[in-house]
């Protein structure tokens, strides 16, 4: 009898630990859903941040590796330790903040952005993706919910400059890349030890395909769609990748005053004529692709001179590599033919760019599209026509980019703006979508 009665109590015991154990998986699951950042700790620490760089015009010059940018990842190094994460800088100068999950084995689940700017900058470009970032991990902290994977929150080093953090982070990040002066005045390799990393050891940066279960990256739209659409949040389909070519037009200087019309080779003629065959080819084509000549220079630059030499710039951005080619081919042809007709030689030199087009994940843009709409917002599918550091990572894990609205469609300059409530809906939607791969949704 007393054997039986010791038995009866632990199968008792048993069926209670697993009730409790189901009921806590389903409240926490629940409360999960219930979660939201805090829209007023977000534009806070924005305008926080925003101090570090501050410029008189309203915006900020934090470039990579000055003091400025230094002050600003201390700033955001002590916002990750308030929001439980483990702080370490990896070799290439990456903040890397750690939240261990219940499965030490899993991979990681990372998210997160840049705080450097370009030379009078906005306080928004990168910034909203970052204190997002660390806004999500500290929500978690704060609710004390515990995820099955381990959590990585980065803010990659000198995104501007050319990806240098996600670069390194691919194992692309070469021995001429680290020559580069950046806009401190630094190079690339004085820049990344200045702020801790180390561009002897970059190997250590290194992470493979597995490591990382998925990239999501939070970012201002940079452009106009959203806000004249009067939509939420964008889904990226992917970011473009870009084409760039010196073009060179060379005709013959000669006297402005006493060479007829007739008789002239003029290259800054030819050059205008190409400059508007360019807009004329990329429009005549259905897609969203964009041509842009956005320097050019005249010699001898005499206003009595016939100029005698052009030189120019061309850049395609496309989702579709194909696609560029194919503008580009087509251009030629103009080219050959505004060559003929104005008595000058027309010659394309690329200059390599190293941005190729990143897809994003579908079942990743599906997932966040899901989580915009079980909050209520309205959303839509769109390109990124700027890089990204989404766009390395997503050579060696699924990748997605959640897009909030830019007032104006202004970037890049002080006048950029967005709103806190739409920071806080996007940090909302990564948040969610972050839960939901947690739970399985990617598999």
């Amino acid at each position: 009898m007393r054997k039986f009665s010791i038995f009866f109590w632990w199968a008792a015991l048993a069926v209670v630990l697993f009730v409790n154990t189901h009921v806590f998986a389903q409240t926490t699951h629940h409360d999960a859903i219930n979660l939201r950042v805090n829209v007023k700790r977000l534009e806070q620490r924005i305008l926080a941040l925003a101090e570090f760089g501050k410029n008189p015009f309203g915006g900020v010059s934090r470039v990579a590796f000055s003091e400025a940018d230094i002050q600003g990842r201390n700033y955001v190094i002590s916002l990750m330790r308030e929001a439980g994460l483990k702080v370490k800088i990896d070799a290439a100068g990456n903040i890397i903040g750690r939240r261990e999950g219940r499965d030490p084995k899993l991979p990681s689940i990372i998210f997160g952005s840049h705080i450097d700017s370009v030379p009078n900058g906005g306080n928004y470009d990168g910034d909203v993706g970052s204190i997002g970032a660390i806004e999500c991990a500290q929500v978690l902290h704060e609710n004390n919910l515990a995820t099955h994977h381990p959590l990585e929150v980065v803010v990659f080093a000198d995104e501007e400059g050319g990806l240098v953090g996600s670069r390194a982070m691919i194992g692309e990040l070469t021995a001429e890349a680290l020559a580069v002066k950046s806009h401190s005045g630094k190079t690339i390799r004085e820049g990344i030890r200045a702020i801790g990393g180390d561009p002897d050891k970059l190997a250590e940066a290194v992470r493979r395909k597995g490591d990382c279960k998925i990239f999501l990256e939070l970012h201002i739209e940079q452009g106009g769609i959203l806000v004249s659409e009067h939509l939420n949040i964008g889904v990226v389909e992917g970011i473009v990748g870009i084409k760039w070519w010196d073009v060179t037009i060379e005709g013959f200087a000669n006297h402005a005053g006493t060479t007829p019309m007739d008789k002239r080779q003029d290259a800054l003629l030819a050059a205008a004529q190409l400059i508007i065959a360019v807009n004329k080819v990329v429009t005549s084509v259905p897609g969203r692709q964009v041509g842009t000549v956005g320097r050019i220079t005249a010699e001898p630059g005499a206003p009595n001179v016939i100029p005698g030499k052009v030189i120019m710039s061309l850049e395609l951005r496309d989702l579709s590599s194909e696609k560029v080619n194919s503008l580009f081919q087509t251009i030629q042809e103009e080219a050959k033919n505004i060559s003929q007709k104005t008595g000058t030689k027309i010659s394309f030199s690329s200059i390599p760019t190293n941005s190729i087009p990143a897809l994003t994940d579908e079942c990743v843009r599906k997932i966040i599209a899901e989580s915009a709409r079980d909050l209520g917002l309205s959303f839509k599918l769109m390109p990124s026509g700027a890089g990204h550091d989404a766009q390395d990572m997503a050579r060696i894990a699924p990748a997605g980019m959640i897009f909030v609205p830019s007032a104006g469609g202004i970037s890049h300059s002080p006048k950029e703006y967005t709103k806190p409530e739409d920071m806080a809906n996007g940090a909302n939607v990564l948040l969610q979508t972050i839960l939901k791969i947690d739970q399985g949704a990617l598999e």
